[in-house]
């Protein structure tokens, strides 16, 4: 089911007028890529929603983030993190998010709700914790989006 979601996340990043290089956002540090992505929740299937109990409304927006290790063999495998962190509209409020995990075979991902203000830059401010023993890295990003009347 989860790779239905992601399926999902994709062709929403490209209906919003994203291109796909963008729908591969992703941090490198080190060994490690932490990919991040912002849709609206509109573009998920109601069966994908009510699935990963995602809301689905013009308003909502969901964030994905995934962190991968890639190994010598060149194969990359998931790892487990703990993100923190928020988003920030132009009149500077914030909203934190909660962000829960989802397994999915060897995959793990990381979901958190949003609320998306109209034709406003918004601005995703992250802490991901990959390893218990190094600082979290930081992991900024910016997107506008168009809610649809």
């Amino acid at each position: 089911m989860l790779r239905h979601l992601l399926l999902s996340l994709t062709f929403a990043a490209a209906l919003l007028g994203t291109t796909s290089a963008n729908a591969e956002q992703f941090v490198r540090v080190g060994n490690y890529d932490i990919h991040y992505n912002a849709i609206s929740t509109v573009f998920l299937t109601p069966e994908v929603a009510q699935a990963h109990n995602v809301q689905r409304s013009a308003n909502r927006g969901l964030v994905n983030i995934s962190v991968r290790e890639r190994l010598d063999d060149g194969s990359t495998r998931p790892v487990s993190a703990s993100i923190q962190g928020h988003v920030s509209g132009l009149t500077g409020s914030q909203e934190p998010l909660s962000f829960r995990t989802v397994h999915d075979g060897d995959a793990t991902y990381y979901l958190a709700p949003f609320t998306m203000r109209h034709d406003q830059a918004m601005r995703f401010e992250l802490d991901v914790r990959y390893d218990r023993n190094e600082a979290p890295e930081p992991v900024n990003f910016m997107q506008r989006f168009y809610i649809e009347p």
